[in-house]
């Protein structure tokens, strides 16, 4: 009988910052996975990111379904990551200025009737 290899080869790489993408792509684990979540299905992925083979793309599901928990925590990790991000550009921001800026816009322009 033939023996078969039963280990498989996983097409993800984690990158020192600590992003996990499809290995030969810039595609993250975070938008495959987003994708699946969602309903989408290998071949609509592809369509969507056409670099990604096939097999890229069913393997990075597999992984997903076989460490659903640990890669469920990587992604709460990298959402709150992105907030935390998010809060501080927010916090730099002078949006009064910019609010009076456009306000001042708006009235010059009403006053030119444009």
């Amino acid at each position: 009988m033939k023996q078969l290899t039963l280990t498989q080869t996983t097409p993800l790489i984690q990158e020192k910052d600590g992003t996990v993408r499809v290995t030969g792509s810039r595609v993250t684990l975070d938008t495959v996975v987003g994708a699946f979540k969602k309903g989408a299905t290998a071949e609509q992925i592809q369509d969507s990111f056409p670099s990604l083979s096939l097999q890229a793309i069913y393997g990075t599901i597999a992984y997903y379904l076989e460490h659903k928990a640990d890669v469920e925590e990587y992604l709460k990790l990298r959402r709150e990551e992105a907030a935390a991000i998010r809060r501080e550009i927010e916090s730099q921001q002078d949006t009064d200025g910019f609010r009076a800026r456009i306000r001042a816009h708006r009235a010059f322009r009403h006053e030119l009737k444009i």
